[in-house]
């Protein structure tokens, strides 16, 4: 089953996937990120330090759907880790048509991918309209992904302060117990 998890900023998406493909013995983190500053490389050695030392880790900012294609396989979970950082990547690149061929790539990929995928998010359209027409786009057109996956995966998860709210699909499986453990 492949599940998109979506969530604002530090709402506890990426621990509820992290805890999602860690259900199993085979896992790839594809990163999309870009460690372009201090604080991003911060955050990026954050994810890494957090994560089971056995499990793959792909860098993969731009060609989402082609790393896929070469990392998913039938008992393996793939977790993609974010739609948002890879957004704002394929936005920003110089070529105009790689967003659109990109995106036509993910979607068509999507439903043909063995195994496991899980796909993290942040939700970005909760908040005010924002000022200048690159970042409405932004907005917009994550909306209109999530939207497009939301349509593909078999479960959609909204995580908001570490608390998951199925939206679609399967209940979530217990979490064991991690009174005091948070941060």
């Amino acid at each position: 089953m492949h599940s998109l998890i979506l969530g604002g900023a530090r709402s506890g998406k990426s621990a509820l996937a992290e805890r999602l493909a860690a259900e199993s013995d085979d896992v790839v983190y594809l990163a999309t990120g870009r460690a372009g500053d201090e604080e991003m490389r911060d955050r990026i050695a954050h994810h890494r330090a957090r994560r089971p030392a056995h499990w793959g880790c792909v860098e993969e900012p731009i060609a989402l759907a082609a790393a896929l294609r070469r990392h998913a396989a039938p008992d393996r979970c793939v977790l993609v880790d974010c739609l948002t950082l890879w957004l704002s990547n394929l936005l920003g690149a110089q070529d105009e048509t790689v967003f659109a061929r990109e995106r036509e790539a993910l979607l068509s990929a999507l439903a043909e991918l063995p195994g496991r995928v899980v796909l993290v998010s942040n939700e970005v359209g909760l908040g005010v309209v924002p000022m200048g027409a690159l970042t409405r786009r932004y907005v917009d057109e994550a909306g209109r992904l999530h939207q497009a996956l939301a349509a593909l995966c078999g479960r959609v998860v909204f995580v908001a302060a570490g608390l998951p709210l199925v939206l679609k699909g399967a209940p979530l499986a217990a979490e064991p117990s991690t009174r005091g453990t948070r941060t």
